[in-house]
């Protein structure tokens, strides 16, 4: 069975795409900063495959701080446990202020905070969990995806309707970067980097928050243009209604923001879809692919 890591998975949007994959026969390791929370998340996501017919889904759950190298190896060391591991979810975030504040008066330490979590503890696991992501197998062979997946995902996911290149500095790897090849499509694991509308927008009192996430995705982009074996999407989520957002805006009414379970089928087409590596929006995902097909 395919393996995942998925950091924050007690709640919200981690929470939901964790129920989605142990749905699917995913094996799951999954962390979250409180362990009773983070264990009921796994209880749930036990039963999530037996109601899929698919037998409890083997999930591990470890509490602590993705900050912390010594969790950040454990959680891969996990995952390797379980077989590999194909697909490293880094959703674990933080704000920096709660509730947030304008630039001039932002914390600094908030905003180290903030950079470490979001931005830090990515890379840190991505180090960690590398070898175990560039043995992945999920995808059979490169030949057999890249022509649904030009197809499918030819706008890139920025709504844009231009191609994302992933290596504009290189031009060696598969052709990457000219102009009559498909976007190259690794044949290792996938790395999922949730990142914000904040990170590309300037909106006020989100500065802190915003600049962790706009560190993201370049670091993402760079990740993606270096290790062209893996798919690597930092993919905008939309307004969800989670803790996160209530912390950040506390005299904010979210009732109407959509639930985070309304943004995994997005998230799964993407691995359905094998699209190239690039920045997306889970919205313009939902526009351009059409239905989710099982794996």
């Amino acid at each position: 069975m395919p393996v995942a890591i998925i950091t924050g998975a007690s709640k919200g949007l981690g929470r939901a795409l964790a129920a989605a994959l142990a749905g699917r026969g995913w094996d799951l390791v999954v962390d979250a900063r409180s362990a009773g929370p983070l264990e009921e998340a796994a209880r749930e996501l036990r039963a999530a495959g037996r109601g899929a017919g698919r037998g409890a889904a083997r999930v591990v759950a470890l509490p602590g701080d993705v900050a912390d190298a010594g969790h950040r190896a454990a959680l891969v060391a996990a995952a390797g446990e379980l077989g590999g591991l194909d697909l490293l979810v880094n959703n674990a975030s933080a704000l920096g202020a709660e509730p947030l504040v304008r630039l001039a008066d932002h914390p600094l330490d908030g905003l180290r905070t903030a950079l470490e979590v979001n931005v830090v503890a990515p890379l840190g696991l991505v180090q960690e969990a590398l070898p175990l992501l560039l043995m992945s197998s999920y995808l059979p062979s490169y030949e057999e995806f890249a022509v649904r997946a030009e197809r499918t995902f030819r706008d890139g996911g920025n709504g844009n309707g231009e191609a994302y290149d992933s290596h504009p500095c290189t031009k060696n790897a598969r052709n990457a970067g000219s102009s009559d090849s498909s976007p190259y499509i690794g044949t290792g694991g996938m790395i999922l980097n949730i990142s914000s509308d904040a990170a590309v927008e300037a909106c006020p009192t989100w500065g802190g928050y915003g600049a962790a996430k706009a560190a993201l995705d370049q670091q993402s982009a760079v990740l993606a243009a270096e290790e062209p074996g893996l798919r690597v999407w930092w993919v905008d989520p939309g307004d969800m209604r989670t803790d996160l957002y209530a912390a950040a805006v506390p005299d904010d009414d979210t009732s109407a923001r959509p639930l985070p379970e309304t943004v995994v089928p997005a998230l799964l087409r993407l691995l359905d879809g094998a699209a190239a590596s690039g920045r997306y929006t889970a919205a313009s995902v939902a526009a351009t692919t059409g239905g989710v097909s099982a794996r």
